[in-house]
């Protein structure tokens, strides 16, 4: 199996993370480039956090650009009560060994469609502004070179920033519209998914049986998001948001999908940020993406696990 080209977009962030590692450690990924955004704190720190993961997992060879610093309109907005001041609360880290490109993210997404000869997965997992600025600016090459999008953010039921809006399309209402009306192949994974995966008391014991630094890493991550989840959502286990992109990608049938009309809400007073996802066909709207709904959890956190296993035999990247 000829491996699927992939520049993951995040905003590290706890459960970017574990996307990242994932997309590193699958045979079945050839992760091309990492690019990263405001959304869960500020851009110079998602950036960080990107190159402090990639520092620990031993993820080298691999660009890691920042891109914008606040959504298309309006002011940005961060979740420092869920991934605390620095975006990745929990370990302690070092500086990181992996260099920031100097290029910036929309310049990086554009040279590497350019360099790989065939068409390449994008993967967003946050707020989708480089995205969205990469498609207004280059409409052509994305059309060409961007073989689908597979995304995490919306949902088919409530939200978790507001009532109805879930935290990357609220981050940034604008670029989800275009990216959702871009006409490209479009995969949204939302909350109706991602909290059939909650990072159980199981999961950390199985991290830490694997005894590396670096699964003590993932374990120390998952614990203090765990602790932010039951402070501020009362869940007893924190939903593991990020990394079902990816393991959409790397085991088909992992996620079960549907294609549907998704429309994001730009003006609503209390709705602003929403997807309003047509499952039953009702406006008549013909389907812009496929739409997760449900998802095999033992078998997502099999993968989790042994991308850890993975990594963590490697050993981090050295100075």
């Amino acid at each position: 199996m000829t491996p699927i080209p992939v520049i993951l977009d995040c905003d590290p962030g706890h459960d970017d993370a574990f996307a990242l590692l994932l997309a590193a450690a699958h045979p079945a990924v050839d992760l091309l480039a990492i690019t990263t955004v405001a959304g869960n704190a500020p851009v110079g720190k998602t950036a960080l956090n990107a190159r402090r993961v990639c520092t620990v997992a031993g993820i080298g060879g691999v660009p890691v650009a920042a891109g914008l610093a606040r959504p298309l309109h309006g002011a940005g907005i961060t979740a420092p009560e869920i991934h605390g001041a620095s975006g990745l609360d929990g370990p302690g880290f070092g500086e990181p060994a992996v260099p920031l490109d100097p290029r910036d993210a929309i310049t990086l997404i554009r040279e590497t469609l350019l360099g790989h000869p065939g068409p390449v997965t994008l993967v967003p997992t946050g707020p989708l502004s480089n995205i969205a600025a990469f498609l207004l600016a280059h409409p052509e090459l994305a059309a060409e070179r961007v073989d689908r999008i597979v995304l995490m953010g919306g949902s088919t039921g409530r939200g978790n920033r507001t009532p109805a809006a879930e935290f990357n399309i609220a981050a940034d209402p604008e670029a989800a519209d275009i990216v959702f009306s871009s006409g490209l192949d479009v995969t949204m994974i939302g909350l109706n998914v991602s909290h059939q995966v909650p990072a159980s008391a199981e999961v950390l014991t199985r991290l830490r049986a694997l005894g590396t630094p670096l699964a003590e890493v993932c374990a120390d991550l998952l614990t203090f998001y765990g602790a932010a989840y039951r402070e501020v959502f009362g869940l007893a286990a924190p939903p593991l948001h990020d990394p079902l992109t990816v393991a959409h990608l790397v085991a088909p049938g992992l996620v079960s999908t549907v294609p549907a009309a998704v429309a994001v809400e730009l003006t609503g007073t209390h709705t602003r940020g929403a997807t309003v996802v047509d499952l039953d066909g009702v406006t008549g709207r013909p389907a812009n993406a496929r739409v997760g709904t449900g998802v095999d959890a033992a078998a997502f956190w099999d993968l989790i696990v042994d991308a850890v296993r993975t990594l963590g035999a490697r050993g981090p990247l050295t100075g």
